[in-house]
């Protein structure tokens, strides 16, 4: 399947994000968008943001005329009976709260309700994706597709691929996103991804150890950084820029002396790339050479 196959899409969850979501598919993709949740009521409350939504942003501001607004809105309804949301679904996009039971629960249900070509999708910020698929019988239709808050503002959209997501399933997520006017990036499943992973680092191990697991090149775990939580540089272009490895290996054994061993020690990545020369700074190789010349070869 390719996104142009793609006509309907289900979300579950009708809250912040799940509303969201939906308008940003009918908006800007033009498709038609089934939204459900656990009680009717709740699916109107997402029904009444997006009117609210289009009302105050775009036609009060001069930016669509309300007949453009209503085409929007006509492409999208909602239900609480959720075999009935997906049972026409090209892509299903769960949007409830993190509790991994509650996924299974839904992607079990979603797995049997929705047509077997459907691409079953996770807004997870951090759960396994692959635990997540892997109570479906069509794991190869899984995929991770985490949205940021709020999604009809930030950029960054984390596509993960599970262990036996396809990639042609990969690839229309990663269609659609940019359909949304989103700016998607690639991750393997792994814990936290690469946003949350980097989320309170500046330059040093858990964006590292992302580069040296090959869970995903440099220049993408930056722009998790700069594109997630509106960063000027991402921790790994800003090791570069100052130097900041070889003050990292130099400065080991004061930091294990304030921090504690496991805060103090520095990644062995980190001290390979320095006793190869690649310490950043002006002029000087850096962690993006090392990727490109050392460890993305081996």
């Amino acid at each position: 399947m390719k996104l142009a196959d793609v006509k309907t899409v289900a979300i579950v969850g009708s809250g912040n994000m799940g509303a969201q979501i939906a308008q940003l598919c009918s908006q800007l993709a033009g498709l038609k968008v089934v939204m459900t949740d656990t009680k009717q009521e709740l699916v109107d409350a997402g029904l009444k943001r997006q009117r609210d939504s289009l009302q105050k942003y775009f036609v009060d501001k001069g930016k669509m005329t309300a007949d453009q607004a209503k085409e929007i809105l006509g492409r999208i309804s909602g239900t609480a009976n959720l075999a009935q949301a997906v049972a026409n679904a090209d892509i299903v996009i769960e949007a409830v709260f993190e509790n991994m039971a509650l996924k299974k629960d839904i992607f079990k249900q979603l797995d049997a309700a929705a047509p077997a070509h459907a691409i079953l999708a996770t807004n997870t910020s951090y759960l396994s994706v692959t635990e997540i698929a892997s109570v479906t019988k069509r794991q190869d239709k899984v995929c991770g597709m985490h949205f940021f808050n709020p999604p009809a503002v930030m950029k960054l959209v984390e596509v993960v691929r599970a262990v036996l997501t396809a990639p042609e399933t990969a690839e229309v997520i990663f269609d659609l996103a940019k359909k949304l006017n989103k700016e998607p990036i690639y991750c393997r499943d792994t814990y936290g991804f690469l946003a949350n992973r980097c989320a309170t680092i500046t330059g040093d191990e858990d964006a590292i150890d992302l580069l040296w697991s090959h869970v995903a090149p440099p220049e993408d775990i930056d722009r998790a950084v700069r594109l997630g939580f509106n960063r000027p540089m991402g921790p790994l272009e800003l090791g570069d820029l100052t130097g900041g490895w070889n003050i990292q290996v130099t400065g080991e054994e004061d930091r294990i002396k304030e921090l504690g061993f496991a805060k103090g020690h520095v990644h062995p990545m980190i001290r390979m790339m320095v006793r190869a020369g690649y310490t950043g700074g002006p002029g000087k190789k850096g962690v993006y050479d090392f990727w490109k010349e050392v460890i993305s070869k081996w």
